[in-house]
């Protein structure tokens, strides 16, 4: 059964986002410890107890991968309950496991499904080349265009000079020349330690600030992201990159084309996809887990591809059952 012939009333990321919050809040419990193995290990724990529960025969993937020997959430991992509609998983149970560590802004755990077989596999694809961009922006720039025309471009459709621009741009040295490039051009920019996917959410997300997401990041996390800018009406292209020559001879080997764009399309397939975050630790996107006097608080941005319905949710959860997911 394809995703697109359940009945509109169900939406499946209104179910997939209990899973995001329970990872949340178990990773919640490991914020500012210095420890990413236990953090990431938490929100793994808890998010495949709930996901146990949802009525789907999915297939993880994209989730930790055999490089982690993971037990669980690991790659052609079988979710769900068994049950139609069959569908493909990503998951990310942090993005931004040493911002969770380090008590920074903008971990998020996340979440997405398509159609069985609707999701690109990467394979032994680590990096790509991305650009990720607003409603705004889709159509409008373009990954084979120099920064600077793309700026300008982008510039133009949202109606602001380039300096009024904010780009997003992860805080490695291979980035250097880019973010030269950027300032030249006169654009702000907007260095994150950690987390492309939010990063690139937050291009979508008006009260963010971010205009565009530039640079190098992970294969899987743009599969992820590309699932929710799909429901946001932005867009996102990508190109592999290799990182050696021999992981440049394993993709080919593997049938990747190295020179093709990779759209939207491409790495999420079909016309319903679902996506689900919550936050971590406070963000541009989203608050993170909160503990008051009434119990614990999430966050949520929960989407629908096939409606264009982003929803943000929030949720107080009653302390005895936060207890029992974190334990």
């Amino acid at each position: 059964m394809a995703l697109e012939s359940l009945k509109p009333g169900r939406n499946l990321a209104l179910e997939l986002v209990r899973t995001t919050e329970a990872a949340a809040m178990a990773a919640a419990e490991w914020k500012g410890r210095g420890d990413k193995i236990g953090a990431d290990q938490a929100a793994v724990d808890a998010m495949r107890s709930v996901l146990s529960g949802v009525e789907m025969d999915g297939i993880v993937v994209i989730g930790e991968g055999e490089k982690d020997e993971a037990p669980m959430l690991y790659n052609g991992e079988s979710v769900g309950t068994g049950e139609p509609p069959a569908t493909d998983i990503a998951v990310d149970p942090i993005d931004g496991t040493t911002l969770t560590s380090l008590g920074l802004a903008g971990a998020i755990a996340v979440i997405a499904v398509a159609d069985r077989g609707a999701m690109l596999n990467p394979g032994s694809a680590v990096y790509m080349e991305k650009v990720a961009v607003g409603p705004e922006g889709a159509g409008i720039v373009d990954i084979r265009l120099p920064v600077d025309r793309n700026l300008t471009a982008l510039a133009k459709a949202k109606g602001k000079a380039v300096s009024e621009l904010t780009a997003v741009v992860l805080d490695r040295p291979r980035h250097d020349d880019l973010i030269a490039e950027i300032r030249a051009c006169g654009a702000r920019i907007r260095l994150i330690p950690d987390g492309d996917i939010a990063g690139a959410i937050a291009t979508a997300w008006p009260e963010s600030g971010a205009d565009i997401l530039l640079g190098i990041g992970g294969t899987p996390e743009g599969v992820i992201t590309a699932a929710a800018l799909k429901a946001m009406g932005g867009d996102l292209q990508g190109r592999l990159w290799p990182r050696s020559d021999d992981e440049r001879a394993i993709l080919l080997d593997e049938g990747h084309d190295l020179d093709k764009i990779l759209t939207l399309d491409d790495l999420v397939s079909g016309n319903d996809s679902f996506f689900a975050a919550t936050g971590i630790t406070s963000g541009d996107l989203l608050r993170g887990v909160q503990v008051t006097s009434e119990g614990t608080t999430t966050q949520s941005l929960v989407m629908r591809s096939r409606s264009g319905t982003v929803r943000l949710i929030e949720a107080t959860h009653r302390q005895e059952k936060v207890d029992s997911i974190t334990a």
